[in-house]
């Protein structure tokens, strides 16, 4: 079920997509509740590192705060997709 959400196709809520040729990586339709949200995250052609790694350890660190905020942060679809 192909869901169009400002002129965006998505495969259903909280599936991530690749987005070839935008700013952003990645792209989610998250929604949590009641409340859906478009959110772009993600540098384009940047890869996350092995878990345990240093640069994948900095990350986190770095981004603890908002990736505790869930679903509806950019911060936690990268921690889950990217790295």
């Amino acid at each position: 079920m192909a869901i169009e959400y400002r002129g965006e196709k998505f495969g259903g809520y909280n599936k991530p997509k690749r987005t070839p040729g935008a700013k952003k990586s990645h792209a989610v339709l998250a929604k949590s509740g009641t409340q859906v949200k478009l959110i772009r995250f993600g540098q384009q052609g940047v890869q996350g590192s092995p878990d345990g790694s240093a640069r994948n350890k900095a990350f986190k660190a770095r981004h603890a705060k908002n990736i505790a905020k869930g679903k509806m942060s950019a911060a936690y679809w990268a921690d889950k997709v990217k790295w």
